[in-house]
């Protein structure tokens, strides 16, 4: 009797991963810059402009807040309400949880809530 053996891809530091980039604005290949201690990517850069940041794999960022990839980038001029999902440059994909004021509304990141404002004039 034959054993197989199941082959796993070890990630390496250099190597291609399809990330979203919030910057560019869509899916692409980033460079894997860090690796957890099992392992894991950490952190990654987009070649095309420069930016890096914590690796977020689209799927595993949709499935956990339920956001789909139909999220508009984050406008301080537009009027947000709750539930509505945004693409900020700097924060990544979002959900708008409370709106607090007028100008202001709490949005769910995947590392914490944060305060914005919305609906100012130019």
């Amino acid at each position: 009797m034959e054993i197989m053996e199941q082959e796993q891809h070890q990630n390496a530091l250099g190597d291609r991963v399809e990330q979203l980039c919030v910057v560019c604005g869509e899916e692409k290949g980033h460079v894997v810059l860090s690796l957890g201690k099992r392992g894991q990517i950490t952190r990654v850069n987009c070649p095309q402009c420069g930016t890096s940041g914590r690796f977020k794999s689209v799927k595993t960022v949709a499935r956990k807040r339920g956001l789909t990839a139909e999220s508009a980038p984050y406008d301080w001029t537009r009027t947000y309400r709750k539930g509505q999902s945004m693409l900020h440059p700097k924060f990544g994909e979002g959900e708008v949880t409370a709106v607090i004021e007028p100008k202001k509304i709490d949005v769910l990141f995947s590392d914490r809530v944060r305060r914005l404002i919305h609906s100012r004039d130019r």
